[in-house]
């Protein structure tokens, strides 16, 4: 049941490449504004029954992320929610719009050796299984951080403070506006 001090609020929406910590911020900002918490990654797990490296495996980046085009216009639909959207949803035009348009977006800025410190031994990131996964992430901010900024109400770093810090200062900052 969503907190009636916040129910007012739009939906909230976090960007941000992987390893930024969008799911664990995500978790707590959700618990602080008493509403529901969703992944955009986990929810293509659930209704593909598949997981996301068997789906780049077998249909490829562009399969994936037509996946993720239609779950994210279903999830930005729901009202009261708290949204952490995997590191390439803002590559495409739509989710960029449906997430502009329909809530509050924040992109959890985070340097790249703190994102290969996070990511380093994580299995279930297809893009990262590469010979050099510190250049593969350096790539990925140089082309992503620009559409990042475009789709971002707030911009927030992630490199001071622990995850439930960085969700109060997202609420806080949300409140101010």
């Amino acid at each position: 049941m969503p907190s009636k001090e916040f129910e007012t609020l739009p939906n909230i929406y976090l960007v941000g490449p992987m390893g930024a910590g969008k799911t664990t911020v995500g978790r707590h900002l959700a618990e602080l504004l008493g509403r529901e918490f969703l992944d955009s990654d986990h929810e293509i797990e659930r209704k593909t029954g598949a997981t996301i490296p068997w789906i780049f495996e077998k249909e490829g980046e562009l399969g994936f992320r037509s996946r993720e085009t239609v779950v994210i216009d279903e999830l930005t639909s729901r009202p009261n929610l708290v949204l952490a959207t995997g590191g390439g949803a803002v590559t495409q035009a739509p989710n960029r719009a449906f997430l502009k348009q329909r809530g509050i977006v924040v992109y959890l800025y985070t340097p790249v050796e703190i994102q290969l410190q996070r990511t380093y031994r994580d299995k279930n990131r297809p893009l990262l299984q590469v010979e050099n996964p510190e250049q593969k992430l350096r790539d990925l901010l140089s082309v992503r951080d620009p559409l990042y900024r475009e789709v971002a109400h707030y911009i927030i770093e992630t490199n001071q403070g622990a995850a439930r810090d960085l969700a109060q200062r997202i609420l806080n900052l949300i409140l101010v506006k």
